[in-house]
């Protein structure tokens, strides 16, 4: 099951946060169908955060038709995101972690990692657009 955590200092809305984070389980595997997120009970009492706000980001991930609420019983992961998961791409991954700890060895931080893939991000998003 799917543990949530906040940044409470990102800027991001607390409801977006969790989208985001049921996403990314997605996409890397560790969520599946028919897998159950931990009820809005749970999630207010662990982050202590408004009951709503649990039920905005439900709700958002059912309208995306990532999960669907079962009267009773909880709400459950209804598919996957699209495309083979993350997990599916080890060597990759591996080569990721091995970049990472020799920018950490150079002395950036997790800002400047953040930084510095999001401009590498774009710069090839601009050349596949041309």
């Amino acid at each position: 099951m799917i543990e949530f955590h906040l940044d409470r200092g990102s800027g991001v809305a607390t409801y977006l946060q969790l989208v985001h984070q049921v996403r990314q389980a997605l996409r890397l595997g560790e969520l599946r169908p028919g897998d159950q997120l931990p009820t809005a009970r749970e999630v207010v009492e662990r982050l202590a955060i408004n009951p709503n706000t649990v039920l905005k980001a439900y709700r958002e991930l059912e309208h995306e038709g990532l999960v669907e609420g079962r009267p009773g019983m909880g709400t459950f992961v209804r598919q996957g995101v699209a495309g083979p998961t993350l997990a599916d791409h080890t060597r990759l991954r591996r080569g990721l972690e091995a970049w990472v700890r020799e920018a950490r060895a150079a002395g950036l931080d997790q800002e400047d990692l953040r930084a510095l893939f999001s401009v590498v991000l774009a710069d090839a998003s601009k050349e596949g657009a041309a």
